[in-house]
């Protein structure tokens, strides 16, 4: 850990700041994590996983960041950016003590900004006092993470500060359309429209594997076997309702967009819209590689934890006690029409086929932390993850007709949930 380090720039450094730049940072550190072992490791994408808001098996307990690679012990991040000492050292005993489900993790990486990097040492023996015996602790400052950011991404700065995050984002957001396009990136709206819908890594695979061009990479036609995932916010009006201020609103939906999105792009997913408090990811668009079915099951899984975070945290910042939370989720699969919106545009699309009004209909029928598959989907599935589902009543899908459905309920202590957490999925 370096001795010298520049603190953050003088500025506003109020928490609703402070929560949007450590959004950022986990952003970024998970294109790092994947450019660091996709591109630079020549690890195939699908054997990295990268689960934010992941569930530690304590209530309450989710590890910011989870990385797991083949053929690499898992590890996880926490940024603790904008921490004081002493919420620091709550938040990382709560977390990582023992009990925690960390499986063969050797270690937690805490990022840290210049001012928790100077208490470092008088807080660490506390903090490993409380931790799982054997977890290790790195810690990454300021001026590690810019160093990362030079070697991985070729970006230089010299700071991060609320003055210069726009320019930061810009840089980021560059680099990745670099690794995506090559010397083909200009930034312009088609290019902009495809790492919003795929990212970076994706759009690298299509365009070394496929030899596609960002005209030729989402073109309009008829997709066969697409899977539409559905999530939504559990008692969103009545969050918003016990809500008094604006900014706590916007935060909880940014937070929840951010690694919504993420949970969808790491599985390989297209990001295809939010509607409010809702996320729509499409699966089996533009190509349908092996094991894409499951891919979407994999990311239903990750937006639970995710929802369950976000409410959680949501509730912390209100009176009154919610009777739901987390996400409730509907799944379904079959063909869609990826049509133009414009004449010749290939940045402005929308996709139609039943698969949206399905997965839209067993939705109503998911609880919290419940995901209801159609039948079509639940039959394409792998055995080991049919495992998860039971039966449910059939759906009465309007304008569609009576769907069989089947539902998975990874709620705390149930069958599904303890099923895949033996199998290392949840």
């Amino acid at each position: 850990m370096s001795s010298s380090l520049n603190s953050l720039c003088e500025g506003r450094q109020d928490e609703v700041y402070l929560h949007e730049l450590r959004l950022f940072l986990e952003e970024t550190f998970c294109s790092l994590l994947r450019s660091h072992h996709v591109i630079q490791g020549g690890v195939d994408p699908k054997d990295v996983r990268i689960d934010q808001e992941y569930f530690l098996g304590i209530p309450n307990a989710f590890a910011d960041i989870r990385v797991e690679v083949k053929g690499i012990p898992p590890y996880f991040i926490e940024v603790d950016y904008g921490y004081s000492p002493e919420r620091a050292v709550a938040s990382l005993i709560h977390k990582y003590k023992q009990g925690a489900r960390l499986g063969e993790a050797p270690k937690v990486v805490v990022v840290v900004d210049a001012t928790l990097a100077a208490t470092w040492r008088d807080i660490e023996s506390r903090i490993r006092s409380g931790l799982t015996p054997g977890l290790n602790l790195e810690v990454w400052d300021e001026t590690a993470l810019l160093g990362m950011l030079r070697d991985w991404f070729g970006l230089e700065a010299e700071t991060i500060c609320e003055e210069k995050i726009q320019s930061l984002r810009s840089a980021v957001d560059n680099a990745e359309g670099r690794h995506a396009f090559g010397e083909a990136w200009t930034n312009d709206g088609l290019q902009s429209s495809l790492i919003w819908h795929y990212g970076f890594w994706k759009l690298r695979q299509l365009r070394d594997r496929d030899g596609l061009t960002p005209r030729t990479m989402l073109p309009p036609g008829m997709y066969p076997g697409v899977v539409t995932v559905i999530a939504d916010l559990c008692g969103f009006s009545g969050y918003v309702k016990e809500t008094p201020e604006s900014d706590i609103i916007r935060s909880s939906l940014t937070t929840f967009y951010s690694k919504a999105r993420h949970s969808i792009l790491s599985t390989g997913g297209m990001m295809y819209e939010f509607v409010g408090d809702q996320v729509i990811g499409l699966f089996g668009i533009p190509d349908r590689p092996e094991g894409y079915v499951e891919s979407a099951f994999d990311c239903a899984k990750m937006l639970v934890q995710v929802g369950n975070s976000v409410s959680h945290r949501w509730q912390r910042e209100i009176d009154r006690v919610q009777k739901v939370s987390g996400v409730h989720i509907g799944i379904s699969m079959g063909p869609m029409q990826i049509v133009s919106l414009r004449p010749f545009s290939r940045s402005n699309v929308s996709g139609i086929g039943d698969a949206i009004n399905v997965a839209a209909r067993l939705l109503d029928r998911a609880g919290p932390s419940q995901v209801v598959a159609s039948n079509a989907y639940y039959q394409a599935l792998a055995p080991e993850y049919q495992v998860a589902f039971r039966e449910t009543a059939p759906v009465e899908a309007k304008n569609v007709g009576t769907i069989q459905a089947w539902k998975a309920d990874f709620s705390n202590g149930t069958t599904a949930g303890r099923q895949l957490d033996a199998m290392g999925y949840s």
